[in-house]
């Protein structure tokens, strides 16, 4: 685990966390926002692993900048439900944590651009 890519992990992680999310929504028959950011959230994943495998520096850029969109989507979904009073399920750690990896992908994203220009 030590060489294990950080954010391919807390994205993972992170879908884990909202997979049980979405099971207590629908515990509370929240069906509509809970499938968005469930669809969303662990699409960041899949596109850091996308991008983890990329065939060239602008193919990761490119994959990198699909997951930060899915970030950025996933952060909208829970603010929703955070301010709609759909549930009472507490959403700031989820909404701090999408912080966090929106500002590491965008960092990522940021930093292989620099790459790329040099």
């Amino acid at each position: 685990m030590k060489n294990d890519n950080l954010i391919a992990v807390k994205t993972f992680e992170f879908s884990l966390t909202i997979i049980q999310l979405f099971v207590e929504l629908k515990r509370e028959n929240e069906y509509i926002i809970s499938k968005q950011v469930l669809r969303s959230s662990t699409s960041i994943g899949a596109n850091v692993e996308e991008a983890i495998a990329a065939q060239s520096k602008r193919d990761f850029i490119n994959k990198m900048s699909i997951a930060s969109k899915e970030a950025r989507e996933t952060k909208y979904w829970l603010r929703l439900l955070d301010k709609s009073e759909l549930t009472k399920i507490p959403i700031t750690t989820y909404l701090i944590e999408i912080e966090h990896i929106i500002n590491i992908i965008t960092k990522i994203i940021k930093t292989s651009h620099e790459s790329i220009t040099k």
